[in-house]
């Protein structure tokens, strides 16, 4: 059997054991007898049932000077026996009064643990509260009404099933941090401030989640925590309770919802698959293509410079064969100037006709021949002539041998 929170914890809730049908006909006649007047007692106990079971509060029932009548009770008792029995009669009264004076004492001293506050009460109204330490009441006037521990203390919220913006039923429990800053607020402002604390973040809770859709509650804890505590602190001031924290445990959405979030989860993955399986092909493509640029461009440049150099190459040999030819035909203009000079051209000439035709035929089957061909005599005479024609002028053109001298 579980109590209730708060300073009537010590009440019986019913529906917690096996035997609370015996205990429900003892206190509810009316609920085991037919036709009887149940309306009330129905009422009262659905009520009862409607607390959740919570963490046991800090608070200690009543206690005081009802527990000194019992030894006072005793004492007297004691002192009647005693005066009944003759040999010890006259010990009677001082064993009362000493005894009362003990008792009187230790009814009168409290110690009052760390962290913790008592309410004292005086003929049943509110007097003091007790700090830690060694302290003093008086007797049958005071008593400890409640006892309060200061310790920040964790409280779990019962699960319970809240529905979203867009009507999806999730499972959601948490738990409260709070701690009593005022006991006098905490004992005489609410008769159970735990099940009210728990009650307002409960419904503060739905209301919240009532706000948002599904995916921004998984994303809004923070935001949800906070706004709990603003609430409750709020409220909490008048019970002398401070709530510090509330932190959601679990965010449980029903079993198809949870299906439904893993096949977007897993079709989100395997379109950041084909995404970054195109972009690899993309980014290969691009590179093959940045490759062939470079390779043609590099391409191009090498057989430019090839045909450059082969330019430069072929325009230097021409050079060299032309400077090879000028100085061939000058040499063989000095050489036709000297003696017997042209008979030695003549010579040369008729080998290179001889050996000209000697050639015809051997690489190709179309053939220009002069018409002269027997005559071969004036083949060689015409060229002879234009031998003479060149002798003549490079000795217009060329100083002659005295000038060259006398000008030295």
């Amino acid at each position: 059997m579980s109590l209730v929170p708060g300073p009537d914890r010590n009440r019986p809730r019913w529906g917690d054991d096996d035997d609370d049908d015996d205990r429900r006909s003892k206190d509810f006649p009316s609920l085991s007898r037919p036709g009887g007047r149940s309306t009330d007692a129905v009422a009262r106990w659905l009520a009862k049932q409607a607390l959740p079971t919570v963490s046991t509060p800090p608070v200690t029932p009543r206690t005081g000077g009802a527990a000194l009548l019992p030894k006072l009770i005793a004492i007297t008792v004691v002192s009647l026996i005693l005066a009944s029995i003759q040999e010890l009669k006259a010990y009677a009264p001082w064993f009362f009064f000493i005894a009362f004076a003990i008792v009187v004492v230790v009814e009168s001293v409290r110690v009052v643990p760390q962290q913790q506050a008592w309410v004292i009460e005086r003929l049943g109204r509110f007097h003091a509260i007790l700090e830690p330490g060694l302290r003093v009441i008086v007797p049958f006037v005071d008593r400890v009404q409640y006892r309060h521990s200061l310790k920040e203390v964790p409280l779990d919220v019962p699960e319970q099933v809240c529905i979203t913006r867009d009507n999806t039923q999730l499972s959601v429990d948490g738990i409260i941090y709070y701690q009593v800053t005022d006991p006098r607020l905490a004992s005489y402002g609410s008769s159970d401030y735990i099940t009210a604390i728990t009650q307002l973040a409960q419904t503060t809770l739905r209301s919240e989640i009532g706000k948002m859709e599904l995916d921004r509650t998984f994303e809004s804890r923070d935001e949800i925590n906070r706004q709990i505590v603003s609430v409750l602190d709020e409220a909490g001031r008048t019970w002398g309770v401070k709530v510090l924290r509330y932190e959601i445990k679990n965010l449980t959405p029903p079993e198809t919802i949870l299906r439904a979030m893993q096949a977007q989860i897993t079709a989100e993955r395997e379109k950041r698959a084909l995404i970054a399986k195109s972009e690899g092909q993309k980014q290969e493509e691009i590179n093959l293509a940045e490759g062939a640029k470079q390779a043609a461009i590099l391409r191009s440049e090498g057989e430019r410079a090839a045909q450059i150099n082969k330019a430069q190459g072929e325009a230097q040999a021409i050079v060299a064969v032309a400077d090879a030819t000028a100085q061939a035909t000058r040499a063989v203009a000095e050489a036709i100037g000297t003696a017997n000079g042209m008979d030695a051209a003549n010579l040369k000439v008729a080998e290179l006709y001889v050996q000209a035709f000697g050639n015809l035929a051997r690489e190709g089957n179309t053939l220009i021949v002069p018409a002269n061909l027997a005559d071969m005599s004036s083949l060689v005479g015409s060229a002879m002539t234009v031998l003479d024609g060149v002798r003549k002028v490079r000795d217009t053109t060329s100083p002659a041998p005295g000038a060259r001298a006398s000008g030295a």
